[in-house]
């Protein structure tokens, strides 16, 4: 009895080790599998991905209003509506965040900005316990589309609609 009882550990961890030979083609079969439409992988699987996460985010009017209605709530008052870092806060006396606008930030990924969203970076607080991802995502895109909105060139238009614009 006693003999079965000390061999009980080792047939259990003989039991873990054969199932761990089957976790790598397991984990390979997941990631054949793509998300369902409307999501984003919390962790991007490759560099490509995660250097334009927002390319993922569904760019329908509805997100990017909600993108808008949360940025106005949880960011404009210290980087302003127009994103250029001029808020309610800093006119105020509060130290200015830096200008959405500016290269360094246009240039960030959009995992860098979620990230900085989550946790914060220097005086600004970290908002993952008050804006849930799906919301931060959708801020994201909105920085996106605010940035595109200050420096977007002819060449950013399709060649449809450029007629349009020369009207």
């Amino acid at each position: 009895m006693k003999r079965a009882v000390a061999l009980l550990p080792l047939l259990l961890l003989a039991g873990a080790c054969d199932n761990m030979k089957h976790q790598a083609s397991r984990a390979r079969a997941d990631a054949a599998i793509s998300s369902p439409p409307g999501t984003v992988s919390w962790r991007p699987r490759t560099l490509a991905a995660q250097t334009s996460l927002a390319a993922t985010v569904p760019t329908a009017i509805a997100a990017l209003r909600r993108g808008r209605e949360r940025f106005n709530i949880y960011c404009a008052p210290c980087h302003g509506e127009d994103g250029y870092g001029g808020g309610i806060v800093v006119r105020r006396g509060f130290p200015a965040p830096p200008s959405y606008h500016e290269a360094r930030l246009r240039a960030a990924t959009d995992a860098q900005i979620l990230e900085v969203i989550a946790r914060g970076y220097g005086v600004m607080p970290g908002f993952a316990d008050r804006i849930p991802s799906a919301d931060r995502q959708a801020i994201v895109g909105y920085v996106r589309a605010l940035q595109l909105s200050q420096h977007a060139t002819l060449a950013d238009v399709p060649p449809a609609d450029r007629v349009s614009l020369s009207q």
